[in-house]
Parts: structure tokens; sequence; C-alpha cells
């Protein structure tokens, strides 16, 4: 997985996000949130769609592969296209979340004519080479129904024995290319796709089944090409080498055979919003809170928000991770507060399935709590490359794993109560589950697990904890050394490097050798408290960051520092549990939303209800809030009612039954 994480694949970069395909450059489609929709639904052509993400060592790496199998399909375009749409970009969020995107690189198909909203069918296939894929795209347009296919694709079956007699016969003034193939064959449908776009030519496929008619046409092997000439004449074409390559193009070259001018969707001929990176100069020394911040905030508001709901073993792995980095994370304390708000409430909840708007609704501090704050800015320092789908998120999350790992091991106390505290694997554990769970690239999760089943058992210890990181880490940079997704500029060589730390490395028989207890020492201060610069952070008086109101904005409403330090909080904030005092705390009121929302299967209603917050008795009551009390009190007026009725009923009754008049 981490290979992914060194894969150094950058997410979105200190202005835009990468992107792996170039619009007008490539002869990828490249779509986004604002197109996808449009491109795919009812269209007259057929779509295979790369849904993958910039940041993503192995989508990278495979890169060179999509590209070089669009253009070699370009004039397929008419009957099926080749897409790619970059869930990296926050843009990009919710319609990768609403096509159920996960993991990447992920493909999936698109039906001609489809009006009805679909996520499309997944590709299926032995492998993902150019070929294969190709193959598959062919399987793809024959499974369309006769009234569903492209238009413009022509058929795709063998024509029968019978019928290429007639042909030969049947004089249309255009040329009649027969392509004599095996049943498993592929080529005659292949070069069928190439020539859909020229006009004057009709191509079509046939069987080797009949031995005696290949034999009267002269064809001794397949494949073989056979030709009827606009004036009737036919024969045997003569191909140097039976490749779907020289077949096509030896078709093209026809004497009055032409593209034909088609009107095609248009593509953007540049990038829209390109923005200039600008560089921002770091000491690699140093360990910066903008890069660690930067990866919490798209960990959490663009990869897990690929997930509509969390529920069962999904959300227990959610639970366990943000308990760890709630209690270690070592940054900015509105950041910290942030996560313990999210770990306390996550801890409280009584329900075993949740949508993650509602986790998005407390990320964004939605409730106006006072104090929390998390940048919505993407600002690489130490992580930046030196183009922008390179580095990035991926060297983030290493970032935090590594100071999460020295972190358990330097403050033993900081999870205790939390169940992990006598655990020396569960820093490690946890990032194991989260990236076998969440972590968008499956192959690089799928490396990261074998590492850990093969030798995580072996940490006793939380320093050996430390190391193991460590040279996993270095694993992955061998890995990756020479691959796609190496910047140049920070090339995969072990680390740290003799410049960072000369007392790690030492000569064994010429040989450098690492000295693992002054390794372990480098790492410590490295990854240290200390270490932490905020240079280049977003201040969290941002008003567009979605945090804490600026310090003008808090003495504007009279709310001094003194006063936040007694519990004092805005009338139109909702406070953080520890100053609710006895009253309802906010873990309990979010899982009461929860509770409600949980009945509705697209879970939207949360977040909007969150924004009609409305300041009441100041406490934070909503209108659901609200609503729910009217009801409560209706109900309990007719309760009331109905059980007054009852005993008066039953009250007469008893009368009668007891009342004996005398005679």
């Amino acid at each position: 997985m981490l290979v992914l994480l060194a894969a150094a694949a950058a997410g979105p970069g200190g202005g835009g996000a990468a992107r792996l395909y170039r619009a007008g450059e490539d002869a990828v489609w490249v779509l986004d949130s604002g197109s996808v929709r449009g491109a795919t639904a009812n269209s007259s052509a057929a779509w295979l769609v790369q849904f993958y993400s910039s940041w993503c060592g192995h989508c990278i790496g495979y890169a060179p592969t999509w590209r070089a199998l669009a253009a070699d399909v370009r004039d397929w375009a008419t009957a099926i296209r080749v897409a790619a749409l970059d869930c990296a970009e926050e843009k990009n969020q919710e319609v990768c979340r609403a096509y159920d995107v996960h993991f990447y690189p992920t493909f999936r198909y698109f039906k001609a004519f489809t009006k009805e909203f679909t996520t499309g069918e997944n590709f299926k296939g032995p492998n993902r080479e150019l070929q294969t894929v190709r193959h598959t795209m062919i399987d793809f347009l024959q499974n369309h129904t006769e009234g569903s296919r492209p238009p413009a694709c022509p058929p795709l079956d063998p024509v029968p024995p019978s019928d290429i007699l007639s042909l030969i016969d049947n004089r249309g003034g255009r040329y009649v290319a027969i392509l004599f193939e095996s049943n498993s064959s592929y080529l005659g449908r292949e070069v069928i796709l190439d020539l859909i776009l020229y006009e004057n030519i009709v191509v079509t496929r046939a069987l080797d089944a009949d031995k005696a008619l290949l034999e009267n046409l002269g064809v001794s092997s397949v494949p073989a090409c056979y030709l009827i000439h606009p004036n009737g004449s036919h024969g045997l074409i003569n191909i140097v080498k039976p490749l779907r390559s020289f077949f096509s193009s030896y078709l093209k070259s026809l004497p009055d055979v032409r593209k034909k001018s088609l009107f095609l969707p248009e593509k953007p001929n540049k990038e829209e919003n390109s923005e200039t990176v600008v560089w921002r100069e770091f000491d690699k020394s140093k360990l910066y809170t903008a890069d660690l911040e930067s990866g919490l905030h798209y960990l959490l508001r663009v990869e897990l928000a690929a997930h509509k709901s969390l529920a069962g073993a999904e959300l227990k792995t959610l639970k366990d991770f943000v308990t760890v980095v709630a209690r270690l994370f070592p940054g900015r304390p509105p950041v910290r507060k942030l996560l313990e708000t999210l770990q306390e409430w996550l801890a409280s909840l009584p329900l075993d399935s949740i949508p993650y708007n509602a986790i998005l609704d407390l990320v964004n501090n939605k409730m106006r709590i006072s104090g929390i704050f998390l940048t919505n800015h993407i600002n690489w320092v130490g992580c930046q490359g030196s183009r922008p789908e390179w580095r990035g998120y991926p060297c983030s999350l290493w970032k935090l794993f590594h100071t999460l790992t020295v972190r358990a091991s330097t403050h033993p106390k900081a999870l205790a109560g939390t169940g992990f505290e006598d655990d020396p694997q569960a820093v490690l554990q946890a990032v194991r589950r989260y990236v076998r769970t969440f972590f968008g690239c499956r192959e690089c999760g799928e490396h990261f697990e074998e590492m850990a089943t093969e030798s995580l058992d072996s940490v006793k210890t939380p320093d050996q904890a430390v190391l193991w990181l460590w040279k996993k880490h270095n694993v992955v940079n061998g890995r990756l050394a020479g691959h796609l997704s190496e910047d140049p500029k920070f090339p995969k060589v072990p680390w740290p490097t003799p410049d960072l730390c000369p007392a790690c490395h030492e000569e064994i028989k010429g040989l450098d050798s690492w000295d693992e207890g002054h390794v372990l020492m480098f790492l410590k201060r490295h990854y240290s408290r200390s270490n932490l610069v905020d240079t280049y952070s977003v201040d969290h008086g941002d008003p567009g960051a979605g945090g804490a109101p600026a310090r003008g904005e808090e003495e504007e409403k009279g709310l001094t520092p003194p006063e936040k330090a007694r519990g004092g909080h805005d009338p139109k904030s909702l406070p953080p549990p520890s100053v609710l005092g006895p009253g309802p705390r906010l873990s309990e009121s979010l899982r009461h939303r929860l509770d409600v929302k949980r009945q509705d299967p697209h879970a939207s209603g949360i977040r909007k209800e969150a924004e009609a917050a409305v300041p009441f008795l100041g406490v934070g009551f909503s209108s659901l809030d609200m609503s729910l009390c009217v009801v409560l009190y209706v109900a309990s007026s007719l309760f009331l009612m109905v059980m007054y009725f009852f005993f008066r009923v039953r009250s007469k009754r008893w009368k009668v039954k007891h009342y004996h008049p005398a005679v």
C-alpha cells in the first residue's frame, strides 16, 4: 500500500489537483463532476471510464498504458470511448461517492442509451494489459442488445458461410472486406471497429469452420482477408504480416476509402483552472504542520468521504484509527480538539451503521463548536513534489504514521483508557486496518498487508514498532525506485540519508549498514513535537477554513478568551462536550440525530438539518429538535386523553357491577 504511499503520487497540489491525463493532449476523454453524468447518460456511444486518483502510485504507473489504449482505439470513438476521472480532485468527491468508487483505479463500462442512473459495470478481465482491455471492450459492445447497440457500431458477429457467396456476387459500388479467422480471434472485430469512421468500405468477419469454402476461395491459413472491389472483381489480398495493424492500414489506403466528417463532442483544448504551483522553500530536517494537517484534511474530507456510510468492521476500523490519531497527533490545539471531539462522538455512538455525511458535518464544524479547526486547503511543504502528481498525500501519510508510532513510544500513557495501552502493535494494527479498508490504491494496500502479515507479529515493544515502520518504508522506497511515480528531485533512496543522520550509517566489510540504535534516536527526534514547525500552516482564524471564528469576530460578539476558558460560548454555536455541564452532551445530541437519519437510506438530511440549526435558550437546538418536541408533546397529550377515557369507562362498569339497589 504504502508502496502507494511512497509512490509519491500527489493529490491536489498547491493550487489545483494533479492530472495524469490532459484534455487536448491525450486521446483520453477527461471527465469531471460536471461532465461525467452528461457524457455517459443516454449516450449514443458506450463508455469505458477509469476512476483514478492522481496521488496513487499504481495509477501513475498505469497512465501510459491507458493513454496508449485511448490512442489505439481513437477511431472507435463513435462506438465506445475511453475516459478518465480523477477522484483526487475534491470537486469530484461527490460524484465518485455517487458512483461507489472506493479504490483506485476502478474501471467501469457504461452502455449506450442508458436512461436511468447507473454506477456502470465493473471491468472483467484477467489483467489490465492493453490487449486484454481492448478485447473486453469488444465483448462489452457485443453484450448490447440489438436495440441499444451504438448506431455507429457495425455488426460484430461472424456472417454464416451461406452469406459469403451472396456478398461476392452482389455489386454494391463499394469495397467489401471479409476477414476469415478462428473462433477465438479478435482480429476481425478489431479491424471492423478500426474502419467504422471510413466510408466506401464495409468490413465483416467469417469463421474458418467451412473448410470447403476456404479452399474454394484460396484461403490456406487464417487470419486472411478476402476483398471484393466496387467493380465486382474479388480475391485474396496479400499481407506481409497477418496482424491487425497491417490489415487496417491496407484497407484504409484503398482508393476512394476516406474518413467521414463527423462531429464528436468537443474536447477542451487546454486545462481549466490551471495554476502555477509555487515552490515553498523548506528544511528537510524538519517536520511541517502543513503536511500533517493537509493529509488529515484529505483523509477525512475526501478519501473517507468516498464511502456513503460506514457499518460493522469498517466503522470499528475508523473508530480505532481516529482514537489512535486523536490521542497521539502532536499538532496544533484546535486540530487536536477536533480529533478529540470526533473520537468522543464516535465512541459514544450506539449505532452499528452511520452515514459518512454525519462525520463530515462534525469535521466541517457545521455545529459551530468553538475552538475546533481543520484546514480545508492543501498546502504541501516537505511533501511537495517537482510536479503536482508526485509525493503529496502519500508522503503526508507516511509522515503521519511515523509520527504516531514515535509518539506512542515516547508517550506511553497517551493511549491510557482506550484499550490499546498495553499493546505495542496498537498503532501499527490501526494503520494496517485503515490502509486495508480505506486506502484508495488497492494494489498498494495489498503490498502493505503482505508486509504486515509477514513480520508484524515480531513487534513486541513500542520501539520495535517505530523501527518496523521505518524498515518497511525503506522496502517500499526500494520497490518504487525508478518507478514512474518517483520524483527525480526526491529519489527513492534508503532513509535517513547520511547527511541527515551520519551516525545512522556505518560500514561492515565495505558495505553500508544501519546502526539501529542511532536510527531509533533519530526517528524519535525527527518525528517529535519539538521538530514540528508551523511555517506555511493555514491561520486558524481564516474565515474560509471552516474552523473557529477569527479573534476579531469573537471580540465583536463579546466573547473574550477568559470567558471561553470558563465555558462561555457564542450563542450561535454548540459547545463541545466538555463544557456542556449536566445538560445534554454533544455526543447525545448527535447520536439522536443519527438515530433518526439511520432510517433514511440517502442520509442527506443530516447535513441540511445541521445547517438549519438555530439558537434556542442559549443551546444549539435545531429545527429537527423542535419538531420532535412538538411531536412528543402531542403524543403525550393523546396518550393522557386515551388513559382518561379508559379509566372513566372502566369506573362506570365497576359501579354497574358492584352497585346493588335495594328492593
